[in-house]
């Protein structure tokens, strides 16, 4: 009897702080013009004093579990996609599983940057297909303001903070391309391209968090090319053409790489799903705070097929199809 998992219910959140371009120009050497035109990003939250990852990815979980109907012991599993952990140890789900009063199950975080909601959605399909679990949470959430050099304009402009959930439920019989379901997920990674984008600090290195560098030229380089080929393995996996797709959620780095994948699958820019202007790049959180955005205002409906593909440090990138 074929398993597939089914996203029962989105949620989202995102800290009060909002951060304009303006408001950058105070003390970075920019402007709006200058961010807006290489980013498409005109503002982004960042958490308050005190707020963490976890506090965040809560909010969001609890959105989710509520759209979903679901109860938090009715969960087999909690996984938490984030780069910015609140400890070192231990992993941030466990405490969103504290504070969501779950006292069953298994919950842990996963890290591949800005592809770790697709990594952690791979994760959740893969215990649910193979019958392990049968209710589990995913979330993506991310304080990036905290590992940020505030001082270097290339970067510092890039990010936002901010947390978003589904739950993802088993189905029974669910075989075919129009059944509603994670039809797929593809994950890769090359760890030949560190130096593109990481974080120069951690506790078996220099014993301090570190702050985020990049080289924003040879990431948008490998952006454009991997996407593309993670997106055409998802089609071709599942027998379809870019002409089948109905939504378009990507990772929201960079308006430009956003606009180049939806050229290169024929998509008009009313199919696809954008948040970069008002929350920039949030990372892990970037995908399931833009679905839990398009599911609440009605655009995605039941049967419509979305496509979800994302890259980040490491290099690691990968896609999902969903049939809602």
């Amino acid at each position: 009897m074929p398993l597939r998992a089914q996203i029962l219910g989105c949620g989202a959140y995102l800290p009060a702080r909002i951060v304009s371009n303006e408001d950058l120009s105070e003390f970075v050497d920019t402007s709006d013009e200058w961010i807006r035109q290489r980013t498409g990003i005109r503002e982004r939250r960042l958490a308050a004093d005190g707020e963490m990852t976890s506090d965040l990815g809560l909010k969001a979980a609890e959105q989710a579990l509520e759209r979903a109907g679901v109860a938090p012991n009715d969960l087999d599993m909690i996984i938490c996609a984030t780069s910015t952990p609140d400890e070192t140890f231990p992993a941030t789900a466990t405490r969103i599983q504290a504070a969501l009063g779950m006292t069953r199950g298994a919950a842990f975080d996963v890290q591949a940057v800005c592809s770790g909601f697709v990594y952690g959605l791979s994760v959740a399909d893969s215990f649910i297909r193979c019958g392990n679990a049968e209710t589990v949470l995913v979330l993506g959430a991310e304080t990036f303001s905290r590992i940020l050099d505030w001082s270097d304009r290339g970067t510092c402009v890039l990010f936002g903070d901010g947390a978003g959930a589904v739950v993802v439920q088993r189905v029974e019989n669910a075989g075919g391309v129009g059944d509603p379901g994670i039809l797929s997920t593809h994950i890769y990674s090359d760890g030949r391209h560190h130096d593109a984008l990481y974080v120069d600090g951690g506790p078996s290195s220099t014993k301090t968090t570190g702050q985020l560098r990049m080289d924003g030229r040879e990431v948008f380089r490998h952006a454009v090319v991997r996407m593309a080929e993670a997106i055409d393995t998802a089609l071709s996996a599942n027998g379809l053409t870019p002409g089948d797709i109905d939504w378009l959620v990507p990772h929201q780095a960079n308006a430009r790489i956003i606009d180049a994948m939806a050229k290169r699958l024929n998509l008009p820019a009313d199919r696809v799903v954008v948040t970069v202007d008002r929350h920039a790049n949030t990372s892990a959180a970037s995908i399931p705070l833009a679905l839990a955005e398009a599911t609440a205002d009605g655009r995605i409906q039941p049967g419509d097929l979305v496509l979800i593909e994302a890259m980040g440090g490491g290099f690691t990138w990968g896609s999902a199809l969903i049939r809602w």
